[in-house]
């Protein structure tokens, strides 16, 4: 353990000590002498933007309550609290029991954004634990990853042992349980990594190696141990209404970025979007039903005492049983100022009588994605949604007096040319036509409309897969004409900065060379690089510079569709012929509809479920 009175006698001079004390309402302690598999859950960002992920809450309640096993939390420390730990000799230690992370068996890294990577070297070097897996002995703990980022595990393949690719509720405990085994048979770190290999979802890095061409690209990659598989299956959960989700979170003492009860409705996504990876490795959509998300409301609200439902999903309108669940939650919670929010709407799936209720208790903006400001460029990334289904349903929500509306665009997209960045604008403005369009004595509130651009990552996984992507420069050009073009007081416009969604891209799309750059990257300072104020893209031109690594290599080369690609050897279920035929299409701006409407042969249904599609089967 830590000596806590340094901790706490230096936790006086960090902004928001409450960050490294631990203790909350819901957090589990326990004897660590009757626990054999000790497991920290490591989150690379501060404590505030952790706390507010439901993934965290789900398996470090789900890890605690296997008996033998204690999950505790460690997070990313801010900059002032590292400075004091580097100049007080306090080692980076979990929050329940403020032991040095050395003295864990597994450090977990979830994987959520690529600029998160060198803060998961930053909280192994505070740890006092090497940060190459070759250089950990078998009395250190072992560290493993997952997360959507972990679809392309390469970049990180030095550092990290294993890497879990899919879900991981039923991976996890499987994986504990073969650890404990080789524990008390003398451990051993390759005898573990090697039956650990066997698991579905299991990928060990040191297993294999790559072969390059002259032209940098992938000539072959290569088994290296006969344990090891050649394809490396994602793992899902086929029952989501008999999968572990907690009664109860942890409450922060601070405030978070989300603060609220979470339901999952589903996984999945049947929309199709060719830029969403997410859209696609996540399939099939497996839902629940909305008697389980009540029960889940219930309890959540109990233990927290929170006055807020979100009910998540990639796209919660599209949830079967809407209506229902909503109508439930609202006659049970309504009375007691309990709001629900619904995050993650389409346009085209919006049912406004419903909405209007749901806006009795708390009202609130209302948020739209039409990622595309022209129809052409909705048709390439297959948004499925005209310019009549955007504009008829926000006619509507200003009729209900909602006044305040965000939108989200991306620029940068495949094929995109300056009169498709400049339909952002046309679009801005024909939403506030709509709204001035009514009689005077109709319109309530000050109407404003808050427009913002990212700047597109082509990644792993979908049809974009092989595109090139748009150089800094022609980001800022694009950027910078919206802002000229944008007059009007009633429209707002903002950006994502593009460098860091350069380097996002290196790291999505890059390979095992990409190591080194982290590591050299780190040495030089860079920390909390997906902080706009933190991010030093200088440093990290340094780095690429250092390890003789092309940056643009990675980010702005179309790749050939017979291309060897770094995450080749991963099957999440859609295949490869499908992404190239989406991609093919994306070149004609032809749509492919929507799943639910009729199978689409993505791969998913004989690949990974042996039948039809779970949303399929539920609708028959």
């Amino acid at each position: 353990m830590i000596d806590v009175k340094k901790l706490d006698r230096e936790l006086l001079s960090v902004e928001k000590p409450a960050r490294y004390v631990g203790s909350e309402l819901n957090s589990v302690v326990k004897d660590k002498e009757k626990t054999s598999v000790r497991f920290a859950f490591a989150f690379p960002d501060v404590y505030e933007v952790g706390m507010s992920h439901t993934g965290l809450h789900i398996l470090y309640h789900m890890l605690n309550s296997i008996e033998n096993v204690w999950c505790e939390r460690v997070f990313a420390p801010w900059t002032d609290m590292e400075e004091v730990m580097r100049k007080n000799s306090i080692p980076l230690y979990g929050l329940e029991s403020k032991d040095e992370l050395k003295e864990f068996d597994f450090i977990g890294f979830t994987l959520q954004y690529e600029m998160s990577y060198t803060n998961i070297l930053n909280m192994l070097d505070l740890g006092g634990i090497p940060l190459k897996s070759k250089d950990r002995t078998d009395n250190m703990p072992i560290v493993i990853a997952g997360g959507p980022c972990a679809y392309n595990p390469e970049p990180l393949h030095e550092i990290v042992d294993l890497f879990t690719v899919g879900e991981a509720e039923e991976l996890l405990p499987e994986l504990l349980g073969i650890y404990e085994k080789e524990k008390l048979n003398g451990f051993n770190k390759l005898k573990f990594l090697e039956k650990a290999s066997q698991l579905e979802g299991i990928y060990v890095p040191q297993f294999y190696e790559e072969v390059y061409n002259e032209d940098n690209t992938i000539k072959e990659r290569k088994v290296l141990n006969n344990n090891a598989k050649d394809i490396i299956t994602k793992r899902i959960i086929k029952d989501m209404d008999k999968v572990y989700y907690p009664d109860k979170s942890i409450l922060p003492y601070i405030d978070v970025v989300h603060d609220r009860v979470v339901l999952e409705l589903f996984r999945g996504c049947t929309r199709g979007c060719r830029f969403c990876q997410a859209g696609m490795v996540y399939r099939p959509v497996r839902e629940k039903k909305s008697d389980t998300l009540v029960n889940q409301a219930e309890s959540m609200l109990n233990s927290t005492g929170h006055d807020e439902i979100s009910l998540t999903s990639l796209s919660s309108g599209d949830y079967s049983c809407l209506p229902d669940l909503t109508l439930k939650l609202l006659d049970k919670y309504e009375n007691d100022n309990v709001s629900i929010s619904l995050p993650s709407l389409r346009l085209d799936s919006m049912t406004f009588d419903i909405i209007q209720r749901l806006q009795e208790v708390r009202k609130s903006g209302l948020t739209f994605a039409p990622e595309a400001g022209t129809q052409r460029m909705r048709d390439v990334i297959n948004k499925n949604l005209t310019e009549e289904q955007i504009l008829g349903p926000v006619e509507t929500a200003f009729k209900l007096g909602w006044s305040t509306v965000k939108l989200y665009f991306m620029i940068g997209l495949p094929g995109e040319t300056m009169e498709d960045v400049l339909g952002i604008k046309e679009l801005s403005y024909k939403i506030k036509d709509k709204f001035f369009a009514r009689p005077k004595e109709e319109i309530k509130g000050n109407l404003k409309i808050n427009s913002s651009a990212s700047c597109f990552v082509p990644k792993p996984f979908t049809p974009f897969q092989w595109t090139a992507q748009n150089s800094i420069e022609e980001f800022y050009d694009k950027a910078k004409m919206l802002q000229r073009e944008i007059k009007d007081k009633k429209v707002s416009f903002s950006y994502h900065e593009p460098k860091l969604s350069y380097l996002e891209a290196v790291f999505a799309r890059g390979d095992r060379r990409l190591s080194k750059v982290l590591i050299s990257a780190w040495e030089k300072g860079c920390r909390f690089d997906g902080w706009y104020d933190m991010f030093d893209f200088d440093k990290w031109m340094e780095a690429f510079n250092e390890t003789n690594v092309d940056p643009d290599f990675f980010a702005k080369r179309q790749r050939e569709i017979t291309e060897v690609l770094p995450w080749d050897f991963i099957d999440v279920g859609v295949s490869k012929k499908y992404l190239i035929s989406e991609y093919e299409k994306s070149l004609e701006a032809m749509t492919t509809h929507d799943c639910r409407l009729g199978c689409t042969n993505c791969g998913v249904n004989h690949r990974l479920i042996g039948g039809a599609c779970p949303h399929v089967q539920n609708n028959k």
